[in-house]
């Protein structure tokens, strides 16, 4: 075992200073340690996705004290901070201080946007669009660029969800609109184009083809993350943007109730058969915690998806409680997962970490979604 005493200050970009076999050492087994680093999110050890930024050693009278350390990661996952921090402090045996960036190095699908994830569910009322929000304000707290795109043409409620209700999107120029942008999130919707009070009597392909305009005719500038807010069921929308844009997966909402569980089934058979991954399954509603003695209630029924993604082989992303702050944040316009200080925040950034680490691995595997071009 080496020594890790009499270690010099250093940094990788301190290009002066020569290293001496004990820092070499101490790197070596640094790498090792993150090697061995085990999570859900990191499910084959940190160092194939992550980068050392910078590295500075730390004595005290001649005995390794602390280290500073800055890693890149190639996904967005800096809630894994704590979890990190603590494992290497145990690894390393000194104090660790730790910072955690993001650069995804895939290339864009489409325009500058690097995934399109799809928030779907088989019927309405199972709050895909709080889930959807949620989500994407979730990636950017971890370190993404993020943007959500209302699909809904019928029933958009993004603007609502954003706080931005009755706001009117501005023109870049003659085909180009500019997407709103709160709290570092770019959205966009029809709900933007047309007041709310009006009702879309539209037929399919004049939704689909809406669609493609708000899609395509928006400058998102970069993004590694377009979040789709889907309409729910399966029909016209749901194949255009599963056959005709460059989708990297579906994330599937339903509660425990048998009904939403079986709508949810027929949306993932619809995404199977156009070759889009299912990303996995977020049961809301799962449970209910009296605010007063504590005791938990399955109001809707219990572990149904669970079950549902046990037998198609998807990950269970999360278990949302059913709680009146949720309802509250999304009537005001706020996102109740930027409060990083509730507990229910750490529900939607789990499986926010978990989304974005499935992608970074896909890639890695060249397991990418094949893309059927159709004429319907």
């Amino acid at each position: 075992m080496f020594s890790l005493n009499k270690l010099f200050n250093h940094s990788k970009s301190q290009k002066k200073h020569k290293k001496t076999p004990q820092e070499c050492d101490f790197e070596v087994f640094l790498e090792k340690s993150l090697e061995d680093y085990r999570s859900d999110v990191f499910p084959i050890g940190l160092l194939d996705c992550s980068s050392i930024v910078e590295l500075n050693l730390q004595r005290r009278n001649d005995f390794l004290d602390a280290i500073k350390l800055t890693l890149e990661l190639n996904f967005p996952a800096t809630g894994e901070k704590g979890r990190l921090e603590s494992f290497l402090i145990e690894k390393l045996a000194v104090k660790v201080e730790l910072t955690l960036t993001c650069k995804l190095k895939e290339p864009a699908k489409i325009h500058h946007i690097k995934h399109i994830v799809l928030v779907a569910s088989g019927k309405g009322g199972v709050g895909k669009s709080t889930t959807a929000v949620n989500l994407a304000v979730s990636l950017k707290c971890e370190g993404a660029k993020v943007g959500i795109l209302d699909a809904d043409i019928y029933g958009p409620s993004i603007p609502i969800l954003l706080g931005l209700e009755g706001e009117k999107p501005q023109a870049k120029d003659k085909k180009t609109m500019l997407p709103f942008v709160k709290d570092g999130i770019k959205s966009q919707s029809i709900g933007f184009l047309v007041p709310a009070e009006s009702a879309m009597v539209w037929r399919g392909p004049m939704a689909s083809g809406a669609l493609s305009q708000l899609l395509n005719e928006t400058d998102w500038g970069e993004l590694d993350y377009l979040i789709v807010d889907m309409p729910p069921g399966t029909g016209d929308i749901q194949l255009t943007m599963s056959q005709k844009v460059p989708t990297s997966g579906a994330i599937i909402i339903t509660t425990p109730q048998d009904l939403a569980l079986a709508d949810a089934q027929k949306g993932i058979a619809m995404f199977e058969k156009v070759n889009v991954p299912i990303l996995g399954l977020i049961e809301n509603m799962s449970h209910f915690i009296c605010t007063h003695c504590g005791q938990t209630s399955h109001i809707f029924g219990q572990d149904g998806g669970k079950k549902m993604a046990h037998r198609y082989g998807v990950p269970l992303l999360a278990e949302i409680p059913l709680q009146l702050a949720i309802r509250e944040y999304g009537e005001q316009g706020k996102m109740i997962a930027a409060e990083s200080t509730l507990d229910i925040s750490e529900h939607y950034r789990q499986a926010a970490r978990l989304v974005a680490s499935q992608l970074y691995y896909h890639h890695v595997n060249k397991s990418n979604v094949e893309i059927i071009i159709t004429d319907d």
